[in-house]
């Protein structure tokens, strides 16, 4: 089934590692076939990976995108997320569900459940600041 995007001016997209900028009118771009996409608003830059969940949000970002080096991303992911996991027994339902995504191979969907998890851990570290 075809994906059809529509980009505003001056949005950016990752199709297969290469970064596309739409630089006139709003688009519309119809992919007729697989291919690893990220919109501008779910790429997180390395700078702004700067909590423990956003790491591991950047290094699944980085096996979906670059599946040349997928091995090493998700060594690092799956360090990361264990490394959360116990230090945040709470946030294990999340946690659950973004390993059977993970190991499943849906890494886009897996960022999806990531997203969830950077907003759990915003809510702790709210909280904790309280």
């Amino acid at each position: 089934m075809p994906l059809k995007l529509s980009l505003t001016k001056g949005e950016k997209l990752v199709v297969n590692g290469a970064v596309i900028k739409n630089d006139g009118l709003d688009a519309s771009l119809v992919f007729e076939n697989q291919a690893h996409i990220l919109r501008q608003k779910d790429i997180l830059s390395s700078a702004e990976a700067n909590t423990p969940a956003s790491r591991a949000y950047l290094s699944l970002q980085c096996a979906y995108m670059f599946p040349e080096n997928n091995s090493v991303h998700l060594r690092d992911y799956n360090r990361l997320i264990t490394d959360f996991a116990a230090a945040v027994p709470s946030a294990l339902p999340i946690i659950e569900r973004l390993i059977d995504k993970s190991n499943a191979s849906e890494l886009y969907h897996a960022l999806k459940i990531c997203r969830e998890l950077i907003d759990y851990e915003h809510e702790i570290l709210s909280y904790a600041a309280e």
